[in-house]
């Protein structure tokens, strides 16, 4: 007479299994979640979508020819992501700029906080389609900011319109949306 095994003994229950695959399928979730920014910012480089502009560029007056017979009007706009306490906005509302031509601008930015603050200023140009005319050649948000409590500070951006751009482009808005970065400036800081 033969004997037929333990089926319990010989596999593992149906609920540890299950906490297997839902452990996993977290660990999974939080993996593409952890990856998405990084994702979401080459998906942006490659479409152009979100207006994202580029970074620094070198400005050679002699290789660039300014178009005189064309003026592109550049808005600005400045927000605070929520949590940002600053007061943060750009000195003049608009300019017009022929293509080619070297122009600076101002933002202000105070912490109006008894306590230091770093902060990091996101850029986003619209149309979307427009962000690949728009070279910074200085920015303040090449880097991060630290104003202490009551400080404030005057920060320059440097722009030129690319002479390619195309014709029906005769408008498009620079906005900075600035986040506190505080926390995570000292949690790199303190890890050195």
């Amino acid at each position: 007479m033969s004997e037929t095994p333990d089926k319990q003994t010989n596999q593992p229950p149906k609920n540890s299994r299950l906490v297997q695959k839902l452990l996993l399928g977290a660990v999974g979730m939080f993996g593409f979640g952890f990856a998405l920014v990084p994702l979401y910012d080459v998906f942006c480089d490659i479409t152009g979508l979100n207006g994202k502009t580029g970074g620094r560029y070198a400005y050679e007056a002699a290789e660039v020819e300014v178009n005189e017979e064309r003026l592109v009007t550049v808005q600005f706009r400045a927000m605070n992501n929520a949590g940002m306490s600053w007061q943060f906005e750009p000195m003049v509302r608009q300019v017009e700029v022929h293509p080619g031509e070297l122009t600076e601008v101002m933002f202000y930015a105070r912490n109006p906080s008894s306590s230091t603050i770093v902060g990091q200023a996101v850029p986003s140009v619209s149309p979307f389609r427009s962000a690949d005319y728009l070279h910074k050649t200085e920015c303040f948000c090449f880097s991060q900011q630290t104003l202490l409590a009551g400080e404030e500070i005057d920060m320059p951006l440097r722009f030129f319109i690319d002479q390619d751009i195309p014709e029906e482009i005769t408008k498009l808005t620079l906005s900075y949306t600035l986040f506190d970065v505080t926390a995570n400036f000292q949690r790199a800081t303190s890890s050195l």
